[in-house]
């Protein structure tokens, strides 16, 4: 199964008939699945590229996402209205759950020179040295809650169902997380 799918933004992606590709999914449709997941997967890795903050092992960490949202996704309730909330929390617990296994760093071998991928130029753009330090200084789940809502544009009912959180506490997190990073972000434009 290959997902390696390249889209614009998680806005607006998926059409009207996503209810008809859910239901042929559940069924064990492959293509249909594909055609749901497939727009996903490269906002999935900039979403666990927050988490991780490794590029490879965000590709990989969404690549197993994919693969554990196909084996589950029979089990997903008929009344789901999007596919999106429910595979970016998937996206989001595969991301933590490498996160808290560090034997992955252990063994790590070294980087070859060319020929990998690196992290989009509008994630090096955004975040500069100073911002990047900023975002360090918040909590992973205040790291989580600014990507999902700025970075892959998830409306703030979706954020809550990714992270597991109330709607008012995502808001009042963002706030927070928002303030705390504006001394940054204004030092930044300024230069």
């Amino acid at each position: 199964m290959s997902l390696r799918v390249r889209a614009p933004r998680c806005r607006g992606v998926i059409d009207a008939d996503e209810g008809h590709l859910l239901a042929r999914a559940r069924q064990g449709d492959l293509p249909a699945f594909e055609l749901l997941v497939g727009p996903l997967i490269e906002p999935a890795c900039h979403l666990a590229y927050t988490i991780l903050r490794d590029w490879h092992e965000a590709e990989d960490a969404a690549q197993d996402a994919a693969l554990n949202a196909w084996r589950s996704v029979g089990r997903l309730r008929e009344d789901t209205p999007s596919i999106r909330p429910w595979f970016f929390t998937i996206v989001a617990n595969q991301a933590r759950s490498r996160q808290r296994s560090r034997w992955w760093r252990v063994v790590r071998l070294a980087e070859p020179d060319a020929g990998r991928s690196e992290p989009p130029v509008e994630d090096r753009v955004l975040l500069s040295e100073d911002l990047e330090r900023a975002m360090r200084r918040l909590n992973d789940t205040e790291r989580l809650i600014l990507h999902l809502h700025f970075h892959l544009d998830l409306p703030l009912d979706e954020v809550a169902k990714v992270t597991g959180l109330s709607q008012v506490v995502v808001k009042a997190r963002m706030y927070r997380a928002t303030r705390r990073l504006r001394p940054a972000m204004h030092y930044t434009e300024t230069r």
